[in-house]
């Protein structure tokens, strides 16, 4: 069974209010990308993931006339994909949902939220102490995590979570006092946000459930400066540093050390340098007993995975996309 996680850069943008694919030569909120360029590439990439199940980040957006659910399905139409299924949980207003596409032949899922004494409902409002000044901070998820019961075709139950924890840019601030102030905030949130994520994850995994997280954490060992005042990335606190582990290769790789190679699944044009950036940002993590089955991760990557590099048509379909790159898991279940 193959079930990836891929960041959808303003997968919204390509609908219309009916959840039709637009097309056409109208600009993409993609720079320099036709809606028909990134929606035609999208459906290049998805027919190759041929996956049983997609955490769509950033998924098309719910509203009083939008309908995550219908766009999704559209494209799965349009594209024959047989991930064709649609589940949702939470609706925000960042128009960037969370959403798994999953073929019905070979599992079903259901949006199922959880809450215990130590870790509300992910709609909810989660109270922490983040600076240690005997005062509680009340903490919200902008995109509340995707929590799904689900069952393969064999019978075997899975708990998945997909996640888009907060971004860290300081926008809207202006001189470099309120940039490192907003910086230093943000940052507290978003580990706030990723404890309150890792106390979910402790309790399935006290109760034995076999457990996938995926989507995109917008951290990384290294990532920003201010790293060091807080002494770890919201991917340790999410993989468990302390208590029951999870794994991703990929994030052990990236926490290995600062010097030497680094998997990425991301690329950013720096605008301001004339450059790209790539990051570690997208993760898929399993429980042991996952982990156990010789599972095989991949990230989709068109200049450092053979098989895109060697794909014209997927290389670039990669490309056009998404500022982020698919990264899949096959299990043996």
């Amino acid at each position: 069974m193959r079930i990836v996680t891929y960041n959808v850069e303003w997968f919204d943008e390509l609908f219309d209010d009916r959840g039709q694919l637009i097309g056409g030569n109208s600009w993409s909120a993609r720079h320099n990308v036709t809606r028909g360029d990134q929606t035609e590439a999208l459906g290049i990439v998805f027919t190759a993931l041929d996956a049983d199940a997609v955490m769509v980040i950033e998924a098309p957006d719910t509203d009083r006339k939008r309908s995550t659910t219908a766009a999704l399905t559209t494209f799965a139409e349009t594209f024959g994909l047989r991930a064709s299924e649609v589940v949702t949980g939470y609706v925000n207003d960042t128009k960037q949902e969370i959403a798994l596409l999953f073929d019905p032949a070979t599992l079903t899922a259901r949006h199922d939220p959880r809450a215990s004494e130590t870790a509300p409902r992910f709609d909810g409002e989660f109270r922490i102490d983040l600076d240690i000044d005997a005062t509680e901070d009340r903490v919200v998820f902008s995109k509340p995590p995707l929590e799904l019961a689900v069952e393969t075709a064999s019978g075997k139950a899975l708990r998945l979570i997909g996640a888009h924890l907060k971004s860290k840019a300081p926008h809207g601030a202006r001189s470099r006092d309120e940039i490192m102030r907003l910086s230093i905030a943000n940052r507290r949130k978003q580990l706030a946000q990723a404890i309150w994520l890792r106390r979910r994850i402790d309790d399935h995994l006290a109760a034995g459930d076999s457990l996938i997280v995926m989507g995109d954490l917008n951290d990384g060992p290294g990532l920003d400066e201010y790293e060091h005042l807080f002494g770890r990335s919201s991917v340790e606190i999410v993989l468990g540093d302390g208590g029951p582990h999870l794994f991703d290769p990929h994030a052990e790789q990236a926490l290995a050390g600062r010097l030497g190679p680094k998997p990425t699944t991301a690329r950013f044009y720096l605008s301001q340098d004339k450059r790209y950036m790539q990051a570690m940002l997208d993760y898929l993590m399993v429980s042991a007993d996952l982990c156990a089955g010789n599972p095989r991760w991949r990230i989709w990557h068109p200049f450092d995975d053979p098989v895109c590099w060697d794909t014209p048509e997927l290389r670039d379909a990669l490309l056009t996309a998404s500022d982020h790159f698919p990264v899949s898991i096959d299990l043996d279940i």
